[in-house]
């Protein structure tokens, strides 16, 4: 069925009652005037875009997608999921290089990672950084990820082994995405280490892609829907292969992503593996919550954390399971950051056109960080980690990470019998 023909919508933007809650906490429109805000852009645009495509305005490709408008909003509309969907129908521009540059994360992070030093070096050199900007409007003041030589596949494959994971009676498959694997493989080793420490074995997804939130962001639809239905096939096989079917992972975009972009804005359906995906931190929480596990941590472990809650999971609402475990580390000093956009929204903070915008959305967040007097800060999402880490003095880990570090790995496995 054609839906503009038929004058329908997929998305439920009739709920809309037009109270302009969605405009107070769009982190956009204060920083760009060009954008028009989530309801002119969202339910209000989309009774236009019915009638005729003619109305579609360009300037939606300003929207973060960072959901804050489909938080607040009362009525539970998908804001975010209108304007984004918008974009996929209406926009007929081609993605240019940089953007596909960008969006494909998984080609640029397997040539990198070939020659991690010699990338990592480059990237950081200042007339490289203004011949992107030139050649590509990559912004020369954004800092660019670093890249690793060892990729976390390849560390699993030699150091770990799938057979080592196979003695234990409890397993789970692990989703890692793009950033543990090609840039930060210690993320994984470190999820590998508390829940080998609670009696869980960690398995890999046997073809696992990009979750797609960049190819995404950057109109490449048609490789987004390839790589989410096989990242979804591998789930499904991992469903006949263990016990205890749980695909976790330690990015709270990709969650986001395989959860609820798939059906809303790709038309893949995802219904009989969804509810089996969550955050890692999610998982554990659960498992200690009911009783299954218990952790024991290092009495030398003192941390003062400021935790700042990502876009992606304050949508979830499942930032209480990453703060309520540190929270059990006896030596951690917690506080909560104020719920503000960092701003980067995965590759929108890279093009020359958002840079600017990028900084000012997150300027709230960066100077409540310097004035924590935290030691670090911890959060899910690892662009949040890119953007902070450029933008203020303090290193940034994720949950996951802190816990493994607090931990007292033989405690642990004593107290939950654990004998491999």
């Amino acid at each position: 069925m054609n839906l503009q023909e038929n004058n329908i919508s997929e998305n439920n933007f009739e709920q809309c009652i037009k109270c302009t809650v969605c405009t107070v906490y769009c982190p956009v429109i204060p920083a760009n005037p060009k954008y028009p805000g989530p309801k002119q852009a969202g339910p209000d645009g989309e009774r236009f875009r019915l009638k005729a495509a003619d109305y579609f305005d360009p300037s939606l490709k300003y929207c973060l997608n960072c959901k804050r408008c489909e938080v607040a909003c009362p009525s539970g509309v998908r804001i975010g999921d209108i304007i984004q969907s918008a974009r996929l129908k209406y926009n007929h521009e081609k993605p240019s290089v940089r953007d596909r540059m960008l969006a494909d994360t998984d080609f640029a992070g397997e040539v990198a990672t070939k020659m991690a030093p010699l990338v990592n070096a480059t990237l950081g050199l200042k007339p490289v950084k203004l011949l992107l900007d030139g050649a590509l409007a990559i912004d020369h003041r954004r800092a660019f990820p670093k890249y690793t030589s060892t990729t976390f596949e390849k560390w699993y494959r030699k150091e770990l082994t799938a057979e080592s994971q196979l003695k234990y009676a409890k397993r789970v498959a692990y989703f890692h995405g793009c950033y543990v694997n090609y840039n930060y493989p210690q993320l994984g080793k470190d999820l590998v280490k508390i829940l080998n420490a609670v009696g869980y074995g960690v398995e890999l997804l046997d073809d696992e892609k990009c979750c797609g939130v960049a190819l995404i962001a950057n109109g490449l639809y048609d490789q987004a829907r390839r790589h989410a239905r096989k990242n979804l096939d591998a789930m499904r096989r991992a469903t006949a292969s263990l016990k205890q079917y749980k695909v976790i992972t330690t990015s709270s975009t990709c969650t986001l992503t395989m959860r609820d972009e798939y059906p809303h804005l790709l038309g893949i359906d995802n219904s009989d593996v969804r509810q089996n995906i969550e955050t890692a931190t999610r998982f554990i929480y659960r498992l200690i919550d009911n009783g299954e596990v218990r952790l024991a941590f290092r009495d030398d472990y003192t941390r003062r954390i400021a935790y700042h809650t990502p876009c992606h999971m304050e949508k979830l609402g499942w930032s209480v399971y990453s703060t309520s475990l540190m929270q059990m580390i006896p030596g951690v000093e917690l506080q909560m950051l104020p719920s503000n956009c960092c701003g980067i929204a995965g590759t929108y903070g890279f093009k020359r056109e958002n840079y600017q915008v990028s900084q000012t959305i997150g300027h709230d967040l960066f100077a409540a960080i310097e004035a924590s007097g935290a030691d670090f800060v911890a959060t899910d999402c690892e662009t949040c980690k890119w953007q902070i880490e450029m933008s203020t003095s303090k290193k940034v880990f994720n949950p996951i990470s802190v816990i493994a570090e607090a931990l007292d790995v033989e405690a642990t496995r004593k107290l939950n019998h654990v004998k491999i």
